[in-house]
């Protein structure tokens, strides 16, 4: 997948160095579970497990994601339906993601549970609808 103008992956309208880059990279740690979930997304269309697997939380943490074998999923596009904090520790991020594999459209609507442990945002799990 190709920046637009330089444009994040999430769909956030600001460029990737001001938006994704800095988690993604490891230069900072998102600071809200919906700014997580959107490097997540981003970090999935860079193909990034390298990012995913530390901030996926240790209970439900696969071993890996074999995502350099799955260079068929082409990611296109992010939108964030809601954005819940449910207490200082705990929020949820309701969102559909599109993708095409193999040219065929795609769509994956979930409702991600995300944890804050020692200052730091971790996807737990989703429910898909």
């Amino acid at each position: 997948m190709k920046l637009n103008s330089n444009l994040c992956y999430c769909g956030s309208t600001k460029p990737y160095t001001a938006c994704c880059a800095p988690y993604v990279e490891g230069n900072a740690p998102a600071p809200t579970a919906e700014a997580l979930m959107r490097s997540r997304y981003t970090a999935y269309t860079l193909l990034r497990e390298d990012y995913l697997l530390p901030t996926w939380h240790t209970s439900t943490r696969p071993v890996s994601l074999g995502l350099a074998a799955d260079v068929a999923t082409k990611w296109i596009g992010l939108e964030v339906k809601r954005h819940e904090q449910q207490d200082a520790d705990h929020a949820i991020v309701e969102f559909v993601a599109r993708y095409k594999v193999n040219g065929r459209a795609h769509r994956l609507h979930e409702v991600s549970r995300f944890v804050r442990e020692e200052g730091r945002w971790f996807y737990v799990d989703g429910e898909i609808s």
